[in-house]
């Protein structure tokens, strides 16, 4: 017989503000009640409809046209009541709701609750808070007309460069120089992408690589002696900024556009015609040219007052502020990329060399997500190939201790301080190899305690930005399944994610600390979303690390319904806009940088915004604990 955990009820807001004479009136008549996946909990051609409390698993609710057609409009998660809307409509409002995961539902006493709305007030408010379209606010939030005179710089960034790429063209490496020749002119293109009979990719000729052979007198040659072995390849779903920057490079002319290993496009200086310049591609330029620390720091995000302006011309210009957040994390690796570049020439000049085996460059945290702001420091490490057994194993190790140290020293003094938690590569416990990273993981997942787990959800989000990327691709394949099966691992996720609590009181009103009223934005509001997105993200084994293509991802598996995607979208929206306009102020008024805000700088509407955000959150941190911290006795 399956019994009622009374105790997990009362502590459920919002039963626990409840008296315990109005909490015992509503469960003594209380059951417990079993529905499997894709049974109905309640058909709308049931004449009496039952109010349920959802203990564990999903459902969703369905509504039926005339036309025959269904769809759904919400999700249903632990913690949600079910039929409150139909019971106080007097079942005019007719839906079904119907499991999507097995179900476990605790059936209430509809008079007891609806006596309990009468005598508790803020009982009432809060259930009465959660029915309609309390949302909508945010729904509207970013889907009003924008403006049409765009900037050149905000065009850039909203222009992804898969709607400006043309057809590519292809050629045989056993075409003779000729054919290329007769293949470019009659496409009237400036550049040819070599493949071999599987269709991937080897290299480009181009019409820069033509002249130069004819000019030599070389016109006997095939396409694999004269092609570029090692091209620029932008993925499909880049912004045009960061593919732009690479043709100020007068070494390059012609990019194909990759998704995952297949050619899908190809750019050339041709595809940005209807682009103008951008102040953000002059600093991707000299970033790309910058030969010394001291040069390349005067690039830095948090010095350069150029690209300041630039990021809050975007924000002024409605462009979603997550958006802003690549485009700060993409500046970024362009920076992280030059200092490996200025560390591994101070090797070569020591006399250390070059690598002596394959290596990968990764980020980790909000820079490995792409959500970085302006304050900000330093998550990095190291994959190597395997390496241990081989002869010159010390050798190897040394070699990039101390070019981890060097990189992390040019950070540094770039912009990027040291991690207060040595999240760096100059670490040993940073630096692995594949097969050690991938013991790690396994470790983790078995062993790990409450302390460890902060160094986990800093790694999860890893990103490969410098080497061999196929080190950190094996290593995301190897793991992602141990880490899906981890439910230990999952249940001290949820605990290190409810460790800071929404600031949100039952009242709805939101709590801030000290007397200039400051509020947290990173630890507490933006983490909560994404720590309660990367749950759901793990446990259902999506290798992806920014948490809007992971919410994308969510919807599509349906795990997440379409609106509680919007919602976290906006209010990520809205919270990292507030965060990076603090991190503006700050420094333009040469403040120390810091996440937190006092309120009192808002405006009314400001903190209306603020305060539905939150509540976003807040949901999500309690879908999260409930659905992962049950019957695990917590």
């Amino acid at each position: 017989m399956n019994t009622i955990d009374h105790k997990k009820l009362r502590d459920t807001p919002p039963f626990d503000i409840l008296t315990k004479e109005e909490f015992d009136e509503i469960t003594k008549e209380a059951e417990l009640r079993l529905f499997k996946k894709n049974e109905f909990l309640f058909h709308e051609d049931e004449d009496e409809i039952e109010l349920y409390f959802l203990v564990a698993g999903s459902a969703k609710n369905i509504l039926h046209k005339t036309s025959g057609e269904q769809f759904s409009v919400r999700y249903y998660y632990p913690g949600d009541l079910i039929g409150l809307m139909i019971m106080l409509a007097g079942g005019q409002m007719t839906f079904s709701v119907q499991a999507l995961q097995n179900c476990e539902v605790i059936l209430l006493k509809k008079t007891a609750m609806l006596q309990a709305m009468t005598d508790n007030k803020v009982f009432s408010e809060i259930v009465l808070e959660g029915i309609g379209d309390r949302m909508k606010t945010l729904y509207d939030e970013i889907k009003h007309e924008r403006n049409r005179e765009d900037t050149e710089n905000i065009a850039l960034l909203r222009t992804r460069i898969e709607t400006i790429m043309s057809k590519a063209t292809f050629i045989s490496p056993t075409d003779t120089v000729i054919q290329a020749a007769r293949r470019l002119r009659s496409q009237t293109s400036t550049g040819l992408v070599v493949v071999d009979d599987q269709d991937q990719i080897l290299g480009t000729v181009t019409q820069r690589d033509l002249l130069n052979v004819i000019v030599a007198n070389e016109t006997s040659k095939l396409v694999m002696d004269i092609m570029n072995r090692k091209p620029y390849l932008a993925p499909v779903d880049s912004f045009s900024y960061d593919v732009l920057s690479y043709f100020k490079d007068d070494h390059v002319d012609f990019i194909p556009v990759m998704r995952q290993e297949k050619v899908v496009g190809a750019l050339t200086t041709d595809s940005f015609l209807q682009l103008q310049e951008s102040n953000y591609v002059s600093l991707s330029h000299a970033i790309h040219h910058a030969t010394s620390l001291d040069r390349l720091a005067q690039y830095a995000a948090v010095n350069n007052r150029l690209f300041i302006d630039f990021v809050e011309e975007l924000l002024g210009g409605n462009t979603y502020a997550y958006d802003v957040c690549e485009l700060i994390s993409n500046y970024n690796d362009k920076i992280h990329r030059q200092v490996i570049k200025i560390a591994l020439k101070e090797m070569k000049e020591e006399g250390y060399g070059t690598p002596p085996i394959n290596y990968c460059f990764i980020v980790m945290g909000s820079q490995g997500r792409k959500e970085q702001a302006f304050s900000t420091d330093q998550d990095n490490g190291l994959i190597l190939d395997n390496y241990e057994h081989l002869p010159n194993k010390q050798e190897i190790e040394l070699f990039f201790q101390t070019l981890a140290e060097k990189i992390n020293h040019g950070l540094q003094v770039c912009g990027f301080p040291l991690c207060t938690g040595g999240v760096m590569a100059k670490e040993a416990k940073w630096r692995r190899s594949l097969q050690g990273w991938i013991n790690e993981v396994e470790r983790w997942v078995k062993e790990a305690d409450s302390e460890e787990i902060r160094d986990f959800t800093i790694f999860i989000d890893y990103r490969p930005i410098f080497g061999d990327f196929t080190l950190a691709r094996q290593l995301r394949e190897s793991t992602t399944d141990t880490v899906k099966k981890g439910k230990i691992l999952h249940l001290l996720l949820m605990k290190y994610t409810i460790r800071f609590r929404v600031p949100l009181n039952p009242f709805g009103m939101i709590t801030t600390s000290g007397k200039d009223h400051l509020l947290n934005f990173k630890k507490a509001a933006v983490m909560q979303i994404i720590n309660g997105v990367r749950i759901f993200t793990i446990k259902n084994g999506i290798a992806e690390e920014n948490t809007i293509k992971r919410l994308n991802l969510l919807r599509e598996m349906e795990v997440f319904h379409p609106r509680d995607v919007k919602n976290a979208k906006t209010s990520l929206h809205i919270l990292m806009t507030m965060r990076l306009l603090n991190n503006i102020n700050q420094i333009r008024s040469n403040k120390a940088l810091s996440n937190e805000l006092s309120l009192d700088c808002l405006d009314k509407e400001e903190k209306k915004k603020l305060k539905e955000a939150l509540s976003v959150a807040k949901r999500l941190q309690q879908m999260s604990e409930l659905s992962f911290g049950r019957k695990r006795g917590i």
